[in-house]
Order: structure tokens, then C-alpha cells, then sequence
């Protein structure tokens, strides 16, 4: 049972935010921040007060002798939608994670596997990319190195929308693929793997980087290996000397590099501190589905079955075309839904 004071307090500062709003306050970007935030939370709060009204209410005509059929007929269906409202409200209370409706850093690099790694990893590439576009987000790529055979060696995207990090979050980890590579003339099943790391898109209250702190460095942009054939020095190096941190962005404008780079890094940075204060406050991450170890083996795709398995979760679907063109809500969903019920249990301890 959730604390009846701890919702009125909720409904309260809701209503102290609407009334500020309607009166035009200076900071109205701020309070309609907050306000988006709480809506839900109230409609889910008012949607929960209404029930154990009718409840009550129900309850009160089983003393009427007029009303007692009638409320007979109503309250088994009343009480068993009790508990599906709790899950519901407890949901919602649930701590938020701040960085949720960010935009996203997408990178993806080849694991154990050679010249088939970098296949995958570049499938792995087309997968989120139709996924973003069935989300309506932007996928722009920040730095695409190319193997000979049009595999990945390296990329790095920029997803844009509203709550990126929120849907792509689960994804970070190793990647298995199991087929029969190109190369192999001999029709052997090999496995091999790449690595996915998304990380939340810093904010410039969340990172301060000391000019004395990087080194940037002008270079032209390479034909075979690089996204552009350049004639011109455009491409852009940022090094973090403190942490050794690279950050390469080629496109067309130098100055636009510098931009990108930059943004890259402060979202580099910002995951390393977001790394280091979840690690203190969770000794025992291995519980969590989070974006935990991103040396843990997540998920096999499996192409002579025609399967994927998330391991976290051991979920097994058998459509693997279909997760491969990007339907990716089936498996995003549940991995959703199973790190909301960890939380709810901790909650509920």
C-alpha cells in the first residue's frame, strides 16, 4: 500500500506547477519540465484515488438493501483491478534515471572474429540504424571506419530524439553472432562478436573539460577506412590527455568537426562519471539488466536456427530477419519490463 500523504504531496506540487504556469512565470521552460515529468504520475495517482473511492463507495451500498445487488455485481471487479493499479502507481514512483530522455552516442566496434566480426558489426550498424528510423529519430554517423570488405572497424553515431537512451540503454554489451561467414568455403558455423556501448549524450552543466586539459589535431580524411574522400585537412582529433580519450569526427566542415568531437568526449567523460557513481552505489551490478559490464555477453544471434537469445533475460525469439531489419520493441520491451520488476522487488523489500 502506497503512503496516502506521500500521493497528496505529489498531487500538490502537480497543482502548484499548473498554477505557476497559468500565471506566466519567468522560468516556464523549467516548470514545464517538471510538469511533463509529473503528469503521468498524477493521472496514474487520480486514476488510483478514483478506484478505492468506487471501492468504498460499493462497499457502502452493500448495507443499502436497494443498492446491495448492485453493488454485489460491482466490487469483485472493482478489488480485482486493485492490484494491477498499485503495479501501475508503484511504476510510476519508480527513481528515474535523469539521463532517459537524452539523445545518445551509439558506438559499435568488431569483437573476437577477424574480417567476419566486422561484418556483424556492421549489421549490427544497418539493425539500429532502421530501428532510429522506425523511431523517427536521427541517426547521423560521426566517425565510420570501413574494412576492405565493407565490414565495421569503428563507428560512432549521434541518435537524436526524445528518449533515445531510455529504448537503446539494454543494448550495451557483446554481441555474438553464429553463421557461416562469406570467407569460409568450407560451410563451418563460426562465432564471433562485437561490441555495443550506448552512452546518454552530456549536457554542458554535466562535464567542464579544461582547455589546457585536450590537444586537437587538423589531419585530411582517408579514402578507404574513413566516411569521406577529402581534399582538404577537415578531419578532427580531440585527445583528453588526463584520460588518453580519442575522439575522431570527419565530416566536410573542420569546424563542425570540432563540435561533434567535442560533444563526443564530454558524452565519453559524462559515462565514465555516471559508471563510477552507480559502482558505488551498487556493489552488485551483475543483478541489474542495466548497462552494466559491456564486456558481458548479452545476446546470440543465431543464423542457422534463425534465432535470438538475450541472455539476461532468456528470451529466444525465432524471427531473426525481422530483428535484423530493426524490429527491435519486442526485445526492448521485455528487457524494459524485467528491469522495472528488479526495481519494483528492491522497492518492495
Amino acid at each position: 500500500m502506497i503512503a496516502e500523504d506521500t500521493l497528496a504531496q505529489i498531487v500538490q506540487r502537480f497543482e502548484f506547477l499548473e498554477a505557476q504556469m497559468s500565471e506566466g512565470s519567468n522560468d516556464i521552460a523549467k516548470l514545464a519540465k517538471e510538469y511533463s515529468d509529473l503528469k503521468p504520475v498524477v493521472d496514474e495517482v487520480r486514476a488510483y484515488q478514483l478506484l478505492l473511492r468506487d471501492i468504498d463507495d460499493a462497499e457502502v451500498m452493500l448495507e443499502d438493501e436497494e443498492m446491495r445487488e448492485l453493488a454485489k455485481e460491482e466490487l469483485p471487479a472493482l478489488r480485482a483491478a486493485l492490484p494491477k493499479a498499485e503495479q501501475n502507481l508503484q511504476l510510476t514512483l519508480l527513481p528515474k534515471d535523469a539521463a532517459d530522455s537524452r539523445p545518445a552516442i551509439l558506438e559499435i566496434r568488431p569483437g573476437t572474429g577477424g574480417d567476419e566480426a566486422a561484418l556483424f558489426a556492421a549489421d549490427l550498424m544497418r539493425m539500429y540504424q532502421r530501428y532510429v528510423e522506425m523511431q523517427g529519430w536521427k541517426f547521423e554517423i560521426v566517425e565510420n571506419q570501413i574494412t576492405e570488405l565493407g565490414g565495421v572497424k569503428e563507428l560512432v553515431v549521434h541518435i537524436k530524439g526524445e528518449g533515445v537512451f531510455a529504448k537503446l540503454k539494454y543494448e550495451s554489451g557483446v554481441h555474438r553472432v553464429q553463421r557461416v561467414p562469406t570467407t569460409e568455403s568450407g560451410g563451418r558455423v563460426h562465432t564471433s562478436a562485437a561490441t555495443v556501448a550506448v552512452l546518454p549524450e552530456a549536457e554542458d552543466v554535466d562535464i567542464h573539460i579544461d582547455p589546457g586539459d585536450i590537444r586537437i589535431d587538423t589531419m585530411r580524411a582517408s579514402g578507404a577506412g574513413g566516411q569521406h574522400v577529402n581534399t582538404t585537412d577537415s578531419a578532427v582529433r580531440i585527445t583528453h590527455l588526463p584520460t588518453g580519450l580519442i575522439v575522431v569526427s570527419a565530416e566536410k566542415s573542420q569546424h563542425r568537426n570540432r563540435e561533434i568531437a567535442m560533444q563526443v568526449l564530454k558524452t565519453r567523460l559524462y559515462d565514465r562519471e555516471r559508471e563510477r557513481v552507480d559502482g558505488e552505489r551498487s556493489a552488485d551490478r551483475k543483478s541489474q539488466v542495466g548497462t552494466g559490464d559491456r564486456s558481458e555477453r548479452i545476446r546470440t544471434y543465431n543464423f542457422p536456427q534463425g534465432r535470438m537469445t538475450d541472455h539476461r533475460i532468456g528470451l529466444t525469439l525465432y524471427r531473426l530477419d525481422q530483428i535484423l531489419q530493426g524490429d527491435l520493441n519486442e526485445i526492448i520491451d521485455a528487457l524494459t519490463a524485467e528491469a522495472q520488476a528488479i526495481m519494483l522487488a528492491e522497492l518492495n523489500r
